[in-house]
């Protein structure tokens, strides 16, 4: 039987907090990725208070290729047995302007980090995932657009994640790899990302965890699915 391994990316805080917390509680051992030493600690002294067992955490900076190099390199040394991979961590973008009034540094940095870093973990774990017949998760957002929230940068960089999944899952299919990968949408949720945002129809991190956590632990196969935890419910 395969270890109950997890690695959740960006997990001190926000949605990548409230999914570590509730797989650790039904069951899975969890490993926690930050950029920061000290909230990568505290995030860990509230996990296991909460009865979460914490192997440890790696120093991630998504946006930095050595720093992801070196990461999957201790991964791969001191938790061998990982068996799901949760790709939670990203930025924002500037939220605030229209596509028009977008600057190109930060498209250029939104997708360094929430795609090409992404991707590039990804591609470092996929032979330890395959080793594991282990899954990957990818936290993201719907690639149609939404009429009511559309940041484009990070719209963008999100799309190229659904499009990561779509393509891994066809090839892993198509050449037998043990890996099975699929996107996550939590819905709207209050959260630092959005500045704490908190409209009718969102939720918090809380809810958004557990329902993640029940979706992994559903027994089921969701290669290549898109999946809504909590819809975005259209505006009269």
């Amino acid at each position: 039987m395969k270890e109950k391994i997890v690695l959740v990316t960006g997990a001190n805080k926000g949605i990548g907090f409230g999914i570590a917390k509730h797989l650790g509680k039904s069951g899975w051992q969890v490993i926690i990725s930050a950029r920061d030493k000290q909230r990568a600690e505290k995030a860990i002294n509230e996990l296991k208070s909460a009865g979460v067992n914490v192997l440890g955490w790696v120093n991630l900076e998504l946006r930095d290729l050595n720093s992801i190099e070196q990461a999957a390199k201790e991964i791969q040394e001191e938790y061998a047995g990982i068996s799901l991979l949760v790709n939670n961590a990203g930025i924002p973008g500037d939220m605030s302007v229209n596509s028009e009034h977008t600057e190109l540094s930060d498209i250029k940095e939104t997708l360094d980090v929430n795609f090409i870093g992404t991707f590039a973990l990804t591609k470092a774990l996929i032979p330890l995932l395959a080793k594991n017949e282990g899954r990957i998760a990818n936290v993201t957002v719907p690639s149609e657009i939404s009429p009511y929230w559309h940041p484009l940068a990070y719209v963008a960089s999100k799309a190229a994640q659904n499009a990561m999944m779509g393509v891994m899952a066809i090839e892993f299919l198509q050449s037998n790899t043990p890996v099975e990968i699929f996107s996550v949408h939590p819905g709207p949720t209050t959260t630092d990302l959005n500045g704490n945002m908190a409209l009718p129809g969102f939720h918090d991190i809380e809810t958004v965890g557990e329902k993640f956590a029940e979706l992994i632990n559903d027994g089921q196969q969701h290669q290549g699915e898109f999946i809504e935890l909590y819809p975005i419910v259209k505006e009269d």
